[in-house]
């Protein structure tokens, strides 16, 4: 198969990303939005997503794109009472009780005519047995009830290069963390599932402060046809969802 490679971004766009687990702090909170961060403490991020069908290199239009993670001190929003120093058990959806109602960093936006998303948000911060990450699902819908939709097609992790993590950690609302931080290569998911093609493209806003924030982006080819067995339908069901 062909490769295109556009300038803008590097990355191969007829190719069909590597899924990666849902983890156990999936919700579906309904909020289309693009402004995720809810005023949420550190270092801002613009995050720009581009779906294509890995099968015809097009963009897909229309698609709802989920974007999660946890804040610059490790909680996800539903979560925030969950010590982030310490490791969960399981990365089943469903396997560790909420324990708020808070949506910090969640929300969906529907892809544009050249399958592109936008958000704003923070970059995220670590958690006990991971490495820096973010998590995006891509439901492809089908009539008007689109907040109803459970047809998942491709569920990923996207990373983060090392050398930005670094400076962004030293930031005062990410230091004084009771743990180290996972590197990318000791990460199990980065390492055994594709993890360096799902590295975000990340560049400073500005040269001049590092207040200003990252501009991220990356282009994840799906399969329009595909239903996901990292977030099947009967998730939604959850009470953790």
């Amino acid at each position: 198969m062909d490769v295109t490679i556009p300038a803008s971004s590097k990355q191969p766009v007829c190719l069909l990303s590597a899924e990666q687990i849902a983890g156990p702090y999936f919700r579906n909170p309904k909020l289309i939005r693009r402004n995720i961060s809810e005023g949420a403490d550190g270092i801002p991020l613009v995050l720009r997503l581009t779906i294509v069908d890995a099968m015809t290199c097009e963009p897909v239009t229309g698609a709802l794109v989920d974007v999660w993670h946890c804040n610059a001190r490790g909680a996800y929003s539903g979560w925030s009472k969950i010590d982030p120093d310490k490791k969960v058990d399981s990365g089943d959806i469903g396997s560790v009780p909420r324990t708020d109602d808070d949506t910090y960093l969640r929300g969906g936006q529907f892809s544009d005519q050249g399958g592109i998303v936008r958000f704003t948000t923070i970059y995220p911060g670590f958690y006990a047995g991971r490495a820096l990450h973010l998590h995006v699902a891509v439901r492809i819908v089908a009539g008007n009830n689109y907040l109803e939709e459970r047809h998942v097609a491709w569920v990923g992790q996207l990373y983060f290069p090392e050398s930005a993590s670094r400076s962004v950690l030293n930031a005062r609302e990410y230091r004084g963390r009771a743990i180290p931080v996972l590197t990318n290569d000791k990460d199990m998911f980065y390492a055994d599932m594709g993890g360096e093609a799902s590295t975000l493209n990340v560049h400073p806003v500005s040269r001049d402060s590092l207040d200003d924030g990252f501009f991220g982006q990356l282009t994840i080819g799906i399969d329009t046809f595909a239903v996901s067995t990292q977030i099947k339908p009967e998730d939604f069901d959850k009470y953790t969802v």
